[in-house]
C-alpha cells in the first residue's frame, strides 16, 4: 500500500505521522489492518477505511504522551513523515525507557484485574447480570500482564500466538488460569459466528467508527485457516474493550444483558465463577508479588 500517497489523499502531511500494529511487527496477518497514527494532538476517535483494497485505521496521537500503555504501542512505530524530527526525538526517548513503560504497564494491567475480580465478587452477592463480563475482563488484563512481563506488545490477534512461544517459568506458567477463565476451549465455528455477530454489533453501539469490518475479517480468516482458539480469544478481547469504556453506565443499557451473553460467551455456573474469581485474584496477587520481587 502506498502509504505516502494516503497522507496526501487525506491531507495528514501537516504533523508527524508513523505505522504501529503489527503491520510494522515481525508478525502480521493478511487480515490485519494498518494502524497510522497522526500526531496532532486531536482527542478523536479512531477513523477506520478502505485504500488500495487495504483497511486502515487511523489513530490521532500526541508527541506530549506519558502513558504506559500508549507509548508501548509507539516504541515499535515507523516513522512516515516527520519534516522536523519531532518524532524521531520522542520515539528515541521512548526506546530508551522502553523496559520501564513494559514494567509500569503490566503492573498497571494487574491492578486493572484486581478491580475487575473485586467487581466480579459484588456482582455475585447482587446477583448482576454483567458477573461473568466482569470476571473474563480480569482474565484478559492478567493475559495483558503476561505478554508485557514477556517484552511483548500487546496485540489481540497475535497473543496466543505469542504466549504458545513464551519460555515456561513462574510468570508464564500463570496463563493456564487465564485460559481456564477465558473458555477458550468453547470454540467451536459455529460459536465464533455467534460469538461474532454479537461482538461487531457492542463494538457499532460503543465505537459506531467501522471497526466491525475488522473484526468481521478477522473472524473469517481465523475460522478459515482453523485458528479457533486465537479468534475466540481475539473477540473477547475487543469486548473487553469496549466494556471498560462505558463500565461506569452499564446499567443504564439493558439491552447490552443479552448482547454480552452472547458477545462474551459468559458463563452462569455461579459456583463456577465463584472459583474461577478466587484463582484470578490469586493468580493477580502472585504476579504481583513476582514482578515487585
Amino acid at each position: 500500500m502506498n502509504i505516502k500517497k494516503l497522507l496526501e489523499k487525506l491531507s495528514l502531511t501537516d504533523f508527524p505521522v508513523a505505522l504501529g500494529g503489527c503491520r510494522n511487527d515481525e508478525k502480521s496477518f493478511d487480515c490485519c489492518e494498518y494502524d497510522i497514527t497522526v500526531f496532532d494532538d486531536k482527542d478523536e476517535n479512531d477513523s477506520i477505511i478502505d485504500f488500495d483494497n487495504e483497511t486502515v485505521r487511523i489513530h490521532h496521537g500526541s508527541l506530549k504522551e506519558t502513558s504506559p500503555d500508549v507509548l508501548i504501542q509507539y516504541s515499535n512505530m515507523q516513522i512516515i513523515w516527520d519534516e522536523k524530527w519531532e518524532l524521531r526525538i520522542f520515539l528515541s526517548q521512548i526506546s530508551a525507557k522502553r523496559e520501564n513503560f513494559f514494567s509500569a504497564y503490566s503492573k498497571s494491567c494487574l491492578v486493572d484485574a484486581a478491580v475487575c475480580v473485586t467487581k466480579t465478587k459484588d456482582c455475585i452477592k447482587n446477583s448482576d447480570p454483567f458477573v461473568s463480563s466482569w470476571l473474563k475482563c480480569a482474565a484478559y488484563y492478567i493475559a495483558d500482564a503476561i505478554v508485557l512481563a514477556n517484552h511483548k506488545r500487546p496485540s489481540p490477534s497475535h497473543m496466543l500466538e505469542h504466549i504458545r512461544s513464551f519460555e515456561k517459568n513462574k510468570i508464564n506458567e500463570k496463563f493456564s488460569q487465564v485460559n481456564d477463565s477465558i473458555g477458550i476451549e468453547r470454540a467451536t465455528p459455529s460459536q465464533l459466528i455467534r460469538m461474532c455477530k454479537s461482538t461487531m454489533g457492542f463494538s457499532d453501539m460503543v465505537e459506531d467508527n467501522g471497526h466491525s469490518k475488522i473484526i468481521q475479517k478477522k473472524h473469517d480468516y481465523f475460522v478459515k485457516n482453523s485458528l479457533m482458539s486465537d479468534c475466540y480469544f481475539y473477540l473477547g478481547y475487543i469486548n473487553r474493550n469496549n466494556f471498560i469504556k462505558i463500565k461506569d453506565t452499564l446499567h443504564r443499557k439493558p439491552e447490552l444483558i443479552h448482547v454480552l451473553k452472547v458477545a462474551f460467551d459468559v458463563e452462569n455456573d455461579v459456583p463456577k465463577l465463584e472459583l474461577q474469581a478466587s484463582l484470578l485474584h490469586k493468580t493477580t496477587n502472585d504476579l504481583l508479588s513476582i514482578l515487585n520481587g
